[in-house]
């Protein structure tokens, strides 16, 4: 799998998270796998665990997020999953316009195991699900702890005072969904 270290945007820091780091696996034909582990994870706040399903505003408590622009497109997608097993895909024409549910066939399956010291999510898209050719690729966290505190991670940051994950500066790393390793 390979590892991206995440970064805490400055204006939002974290209360006891001291390092979020998301792996991507492309050894399986079928399935992306995606895994964020999140160190210092005592005062995490996770939503009760639930039946898989579609879910908005995933966002507003702790949540992993994947972004994918193919390349030379306008156009990207936004994963949502939350530890509650909770999911969504949306599709953009451009720079937060167009939004819609993406139509997937087969849900993702998200799974946590929360501890004190660190909490690991997993998550596996279904590849058919995914963009055929090579992406521009954002991934990112929102993490929610005790007392309403809310950090946002990701590979890299637009240079403004607020998180925004679907800043062109987020998708600092490509996928290439052909690829099984």
């Amino acid at each position: 799998m390979q590892a991206y270290p995440l970064i805490a945007h400055p204006s939002c820091p974290p209360l006891q998270v001291n390092a979020v780091e998301a792996r991507v696996g492309l050894d399986d034909p079928n399935w992306l796998r995606l895994r964020w582990r999140v160190e210092g994870a005592g005062q995490l706040v996770l939503p009760r665990i639930g039946s898989k399903k579609r879910a908005d505003g995933l966002w507003q408590t702790t949540c992993f997020e994947l972004f994918l622009q193919p390349e030379g497109e306008e156009g990207y997608s936004e994963w949502n999953f939350s530890p509650s097993r909770s999911w969504n895909a949306y599709e953009f024409h451009g720079y937060r316009s167009g939004m819609r549910e993406s139509e997937v066939g087969r849900a993702p399956d998200g799974q946590i195991h929360a501890g004190y010291q660190y909490t690991l999510f997993d998550v596996a898209i279904p590849r058919s699900a995914l963009p055929d050719e090579p992406c521009a690729m954002a991934l990112t966290a929102v993490l929610e702890e005790e007392g309403g505190v809310k950090s946002y991670w990701s590979i890299a940051h637009p240079p403004q005072d607020k998180p925004d994950f679907h800043d062109p500066a987020c998708f600092a790393t490509t996928l290439d969904p052909r690829i099984v390793k």
